[in-house]
């Protein structure tokens, strides 16, 4: 079975993405469209979902467990 792509990719690099911070974790939204094409859809700091160079980011690849309680960490914070 193959594994699922991560849902959490750290920030190295903002060049002409203001909205996007070094060093930060960000939620990835699936786009397989964008993805072919070298993009991640990444929802940034403006609360909205944009697509970015995925050589942006790097995958941080977790237990599922850890996974899914950041998830619902993430959905209880963006409901506050």
């Amino acid at each position: 079975m193959p594994a699922s792509p991560t849902h959490l990719l750290l920030c190295v690099a903002n060049q002409g993405a203001e909205d996007l911070q070094v060093l930060k974790i960000y939620r990835r939204i699936p786009d397989p469209a964008a993805e072919a094409k070298g993009f991640v859809r990444i929802v940034d700091d403006s609360g909205e979902d944009y697509l970015y160079p995925h050589a942006n980011f790097l995958a941080l690849p977790l237990p599922e467990p850890l996974e899914q309680q950041l998830e619902q960490l993430a959905a209880e914070h963006s409901s506050t």
